[in-house]
């Protein structure tokens, strides 16, 4: 084996300047992407990669190696082991391999000699391991804070940072979900007047999405387009006089939908032609709901199996399918579950006649994942074991993980995620889905454009997307592994404490998710402290609210007497947990100030300090609520005068932290359910909070 060697002007580390890689030639077609990383970091230093027939006077060796658990997908783990003065990855699948030379670019780009790469041996924790990703048009809601995206989310400069930041952070399948996105990708062949596009604009929407898929395709990203039920182009419904609902400016969502016999020719076809039309595009997802009202669980998939899995069917190749379980049990549009509608649905998708497993997907505790690792709801109410006794060998369930909680402030806390993986990875689970409703990762509105040093959104929240993703792929990523991505980011030494920092920081909004029980995307939004379609918590409601997460008890419970104290975390434990973590990140905070920061790292330091001061103001609203609810019932004569001196102390917090958040973020912003919101505007109900503790009698 030949290897040429570059010493360095300086005397440092040998590396190489060629490379030889022996695989076979479809091998090195799917993992061209790997191949072209390794090749930009060697032209540093005037090297190439080169390909060889013969194994034997390779550098690197490709090997895909038999599949070991038949009942699941390829694993697309690796393993990385030193051959002779070489290397071998092996791996079930194209996109192990492709991993597998990414993690010696990473080492390399580390400064890595060539003859010492750490080998490595990883099997994947999750096969399916999504970004959930709202698309602006003819999106699922309406508002500033989706439209803004319009323009970033038609440029494919976008799609290509966002899907290496993707493959990086080993996340292996991207959803793209809107009302209808089918509209935008074909014209169908038997109801071309359903069009709103002529032939050039439609040619150029092919050309994105065909472009947009390759890209995915190439870097080992499977492509899922979603969809709710029963909706259809504006032109449709004005030309056939059906579905007069159907609105591309995200109205009308909700309530009973309008079929016939175009309805359902219309999409069999345009299914058919989106699969046959895109070679790249992976799968469909179906919704049932939010126009399928007045239908019955039965009705619906029924209508489901005539039209898109039959257009699934009639295609001329292959194509995967995410089954989303239904949003109601019954005729209404609420959110509902049932036993029978769970045996409808297990015995519709175990007879489909997919090749391949089906991803049946839940909202894990409905539209607020970031609440509790434990399952407490999915949408509609808590599932019973039909779905998985006896096991199914027909589909895996898959979690939407959704976040509606935190959008301007960053998070990262891969203990809750360690946590969650821990209690919901049984052998029926699949994966998860990651991603938002009410917020698109795209264009960045919040930073103050003198701070921004970064293009897009979705790079202001590096570390949420490199915790889930990682540790969806390796449960056992250590923190070892953030905290190197933390000194490497930033020009640091060592990275350890700002890890620990964002952990305690994560808890915060976590903790407010669990103690103040939602369900829908506007029930609550954690960072602004906000219910009830963009309303601020004030101190009743929060005394009142049901927990989400039967750990804790809630105030008006506690108060009473009314929890198991043997089992369950009670009010003031929780405030007393949350203000000492708080303090720790406030101590961290301080000692790292001591050294010269960068100006983006004193931006993350700042959002820390703001969830310490959060941690601190949803510590004293609790033992205010506590010695109000004591004082109204008659428990404690003291605990009107309390809990009004605790909330004055409270308003400290809240000040505190309507400036960090003004340092470098816009004041006022656009969010789904108030269109100008801001921290500030809420110090007015920080003042009401005070009202209605002095005005409290004994009841």
């Amino acid at each position: 084996m030949i290897l040429l060697f570059l010493i360095s002007l300086l005397g440092c580390n040998e590396k190489p300047i060629d490379i030889t890689i022996y695989a076979d030639q479809n091998i090195q077609d799917e993992v061209s992407y790997g191949i072209e990383k390794i090749n930009t970091q060697l032209a540093k230093n005037e090297g190439k990669i080169r390909f060889s027939s013969n194994e034997k006077e390779a550098d690197i060796v490709l090997v895909i190696v038999p599949q070991k658990d038949l009942d699941s997908e390829k694993n697309d783990g690796f393993d990385l082991i030193k051959s002779g003065d070489g290397y071998k990855i092996s791996s079930e699948c194209n996109r192990g391999l492709l991993y597998g030379l990414l993690h010696i670019e990473e080492q390399l780009s580390n400064g890595k000699n060539w003859g010492n790469l750490e080998a490595k041996s990883v099997t994947a924790h999750h096969d399916f391991r999504a970004i959930k990703f709202n698309l602006p048009w003819y999106s699922y809601r309406s508002g500033e804070n989706l439209s803004v995206h319009t323009e970033t989310c038609k440029d494919l400069k976008f799609w290509e940072t966002f899907l290496d930041m993707m493959v990086e952070n080993k996340f292996n399948a991207l959803t793209l979900w809107n009302m209808h996105p089918y509209m935008y990708m074909v014209k169908s062949t038997s109801f071309p007047k359903a069009s709103p596009f002529n032939d050039e604009e439609m040619a150029e929407w092919e050309t994105f999405w065909k472009h947009l898929f390759k890209m995915a395709k190439d870097r080992g990203i499977d492509t899922y387009i979603v969809n709710w039920n029963i909706f259809l182009p504006e032109e449709f419904a004005k030309e056939y006089n059906v579905g007069s609902y159907s609105s591309e400016k995200g109205k009308n969502h909700f309530g009973e939908g309008e079929n016939n016999q175009d309805v359902e020719d219309y999409t069999r076809e345009v299914v058919t032609q989106t699969i046959n039309t895109y070679e790249d595009l992976t799968g469909i997802g179906i919704t049932l709901g939010e126009r399928m009202g007045g239908m019955t669980s039965k009705e619906r998939s029924d209508w489901a199996n005539r039209t898109m899995i039959a257009g699934l069917k009639a295609a001329n190749r292959k194509a995967r399918l995410i089954y989303r379980a239904p949003l109601s049990a019954g005729k209404e549009n609420s959110g509902t579950v049932s036993t029978s509608a769970e045996k409808l649905t297990r015995n519709a998708v175990e007879n489909m006649g997919m090749d391949d497993d089906v991803w049946i997907e839940f909202k894990f505790n409905w539209s607020h994942a970031h609440s509790s690792p434990k399952l407490s709801i999915v949408h509609g109410g808590m599932l019973t074991d039909t779905y998985w006794e006896p096991y199914s060998e027909k589909y895996k369930a898959v979690w939407t993980m959704r976040n509606e909680d935190f959008f301007v402030m960053r998070w990262g806390d891969p203990d809750f995620i360690r946590e969650f993986l821990d209690l919901n990875s049984q052998k029926y689970v699949g994966g998860c889905i990651i991603g938002s409703e009410t917020y698109i990762p795209a264009k960045d509105f919040i930073t103050k454009e003198e701070y921004r040093t970064w293009d897009y959104a979705f790079q202001r929240q590096w570390l949420f997307y490199k915790v889930w993703g990682n540790l969806l792929y390796d449960r056992q990523t250590s923190d070892d592994y953030f905290s190197m991505a933390f000194a490497d980011k930033f020009g640091l030494d060592d990275g350890t404490e700002l890890v620990e920092a964002w952990k305690l920081a994560s808890k915060n909004p976590n903790r407010l998710a669990s103690f103040f029980g939602s369900t829908w995307d506007a029930t609550i939004y954690s960072e602004g402290f906000k219910t009830n379609n963009g309303k601020f918590i004030d101190i009743d409601k929060f005394i009142s609210r049901n927990v989400l997460d039967s750990t804790y008890v809630n105030i008006r419970d506690f108060v009473v007497g009314n929890y198991d104290k043997e089992t369950q975390v009670n009010p003031l434990e929780l405030a007393e947990k949350t203000e000492n973590q708080s303090a720790r990140i406030l101590e961290i905070l301080k000692a790292q100030r001591k050294n010269e920061v960068s100006a983006d790292l004193e931006i993350e330091l700042t959002d820390l300090e703001f969830w310490a001061n959060y941690g601190h103001y949803f510590a004293s609203k609790i033992r205010a609520g506590v010695a109000l609810e004591s004082f109204r019932t008659g428990k404690d004569v003291e605990g009107q005068t309390k809990a009004v001196e605790i909330l004055e102390n409270g308003k400290i917090y809240w000040n505190n932290m309507v400036e960090l958040v003004e340092r470098y973020n816009v004041a006022v912003m656009p969010h789904q359910f108030d269109k100008e919101f801001s921290w500030r505007e809420h110090l007015t109900d920080i003042d009401k909070d005070i009202i209605i503790a002095k005005n409290a009698s004994v009841q």
